[in-house]
C-alpha cells in the first residue's frame, strides 16, 4: 500500500480519468482542458445535460449530497476535483476514501460554510472587515447595533451572485425580523459595509508536493450583486498588489488546499485590504486567464490536481471578460457576428439552452495592448450583441 508521503509525490499522467464534481460551466472549462492534456474526464451533476456533459466521456446524475452518486464518481479515478464548493461533507468524505480529492475535505468544510469561513479567517489573523456570526433575530439586532447600521446580511450555506444576501441600512432596527424570516431564519454573517475603493479578486494554485503560483489581480465589477466584468490587469499599486498576492499564497498554504483558491478581495478608500469570500475552485473573475496569461486556471487546476509542475502564470497580454446572463436572450436572439466583429474578442458559451434572467449563459473575452482597450473592447462587444 503507497504512503500518504507517496501521494504527495505521485503524479497523475495524462490518460487517467479525471473526476469533477459538478458539471457546471467552470466543470465543462476544466474538463475541456483537461481532454485538451490527454485525460479522461467523469463529472457529477443534477442535471443529467448540464454544460460539461457535453465534453465529459460520463456524467453521474446526482444532488449534492448524493453519497451514492459521489462513491461512483470516484469509483476507478485517478483523482476528484471540484467546480462548486457546496457538496455535502458526508458525499465528499466519501470521494476522499476512494480517490485522491483536492483540495480536500477540511478546506472545503471552512469555505462552503461563511460563518466557519469568517471565524477561521479572524482566528488565523487574516484580514477581515468587522463582522458578527447570527443564529437568530435578536443577535441580527445586536449585530446592526453594533456595526453601525449599515451591513450586508449573508446565509451561512449556499447563496451566490447575489442571492442568499440582504443589504440593511437602519439605525433603529425596523424591518429586520423580516429580513431575517426573507433569508430563512438560519445561521448567517453580518458585515459592516465598508468605504470601498474596489474589489479584485486573487488566484493562487498549490500542488500536493506543495508548489505554489500565484496570478497577478484581476479587478471586478459588480451589477445587481453579479459579476459584470472582470480586467487584468487589476491596475491597482503595485505595493498593494505584492501585499495582496503573498496573502492568498499564505492563505492557500495555510488551509492545506490542493487545487485552486480564489479570494475576492476589498480594497478601501484608505488603502487596506480585507478579504470579502474564498472559493476554492476556478473563478468567474479569471476566465480571462485562458486570453491573458501563460497558464488559464482551467489548465492550473488540471496541473495541480494530478501533481504536475504548476505553470507560469506571467501576463502576456492586457485582457477581460464582460459575462452573458439569460437577459440577453430574453431581448431577443443575440447578434454574435456582430459581436465578433469586434478586434480581439472571443465568444464563450456554455451550452445552457434555457435562458433565464441572473442566469450565466456565457462570457465574451477580449485583449488588448491595455487593461483600458481590452475592457473597452468588451464592453463594445456586448452592447453589439
Amino acid at each position: 500500500m503507497s504512503s500518504a508521503s507517496d501521494s504527495k509525490t505521485a503524479q497523475i499522467l495524462p490518460g487517467s480519468l479525471l473526476a469533477i464534481l459538478g458539471g457546471g460551466q467552470l466543470g465543462r472549462m476544466t474538463a475541456m482542458a483537461a481532454r485538451t492534456m490527454g485525460y479522461r474526464v467523469r463529472v457529477m451533476d443534477p442535471e443529467a445535460r448540464c454544460p460539461a456533459s457535453f465534453v465529459a466521456d460520463e456524467t453521474i446524475v446526482g444532488r449534492w449530497d448524493d453519497v451514492d452518486a459521489a462513491r461512483r464518481l470516484a469509483a476507478g479515478a485517478d483523482a476528484v476535483t471540484l467546480e462548486i464548493e457546496q457538496i455535502g461533507v458526508d458525499a465528499l468524505r466519501e470521494v476522499a476514501s476512494l480517490a485522491p480529492l483536492r483540495p480536500g475535505v477540511e478546506p472545503v468544510g471552512i469555505i462552503q460554510d461563511k460563518t466557519l469561513q469568517k471565524t477561521w479567517l479572524e482566528e488565523n489573523g487574516f484580514p477581515v472587515g468587522p463582522f458578527r456570526v447570527v443564529r437568530s433575530e435578536a443577535e441580527l439586532h445586536d449585530a446592526v447595533a453594533t456595526l453601525g447600521g449599515q451591513v450586508f446580511l449573508k446565509i451561512g450555506h449556499g447563496g451566490y451572485d447575489g442571492r442568499g444576501q440582504a443589504r440593511i441600512v437602519t439605525s433603529c432596527g425596523s424591518g429586520l425580523g423580516e429580513v431575517w424570516s426573507q433569508l430563512g431564519a438560519r445561521p448567517a454573517v453580518a458585515e459592516q459595509a465598508l468605504n470601498l475603493e474596489c474589489e479584485i479578486s486573487v488566484m493562487a494554485a498549490r500542488s500536493p508536493s506543495g508548489e505554489v503560483r500565484v496570478y497577478p489581480a484581476a479587478r471586478n465589477h459588480h451589477e445587481n450583486q453579479i459579476l459584470a466584468w472582470s480586467v487584468l490587469p487589476a491596475g491597482v499599486p503595485a505595493a498593494l498588489e505584492s501585499r495582496a498576492e503573498i496573502l492568498v499564497a499564505d492563505l492557500v498554504t495555510k488551509l492545506g488546499i490542493e487545487g485552486l483558491l480564489c479570494a475576492e478581495i476589498f480594497i478601501t478608500r484608505s488603502g487596506e485590504l480585507y478579504i470579502n469570500e474564498l472559493a476554492p475552485r476556478p473563478h468567474n473573475s479569471y476566465h480571462q486567464s485562458e486570453r491573458g496569461c501563460v497558464t488559464s486556471q482551467f489548465e492550473q487546476l488540471v496541473r495541480a490536481v494530478c501533481n504536475l509542475p504548476l505553470g507560469s502564470t506571467e501576463p502576456i497580454s492586457p485582457a477581460a471578460i464582460v459575462n452573458l446572463l439569460g437577459d440577453v436572450w430574453l431581448k431577443g436572439e443575440p447578434r454574435f457576428a456582430a459581436a465578433l466583429a469586434v478586434p480581439g474578442v472571443r465568444l464563450h458559451l456554455y451550452e445552457k439552452h434555457t435562458p433565464r434572467a441572473g442566469r450565466k449563459m456565457g462570457h465574451l473575452s477580449a485583449v488588448g495592448v491595455s487593461a483600458e482597450e481590452a475592457l473597452e473592447r468588451v464592453l463594445e462587444a456586448k452592447e453589439r450583441l
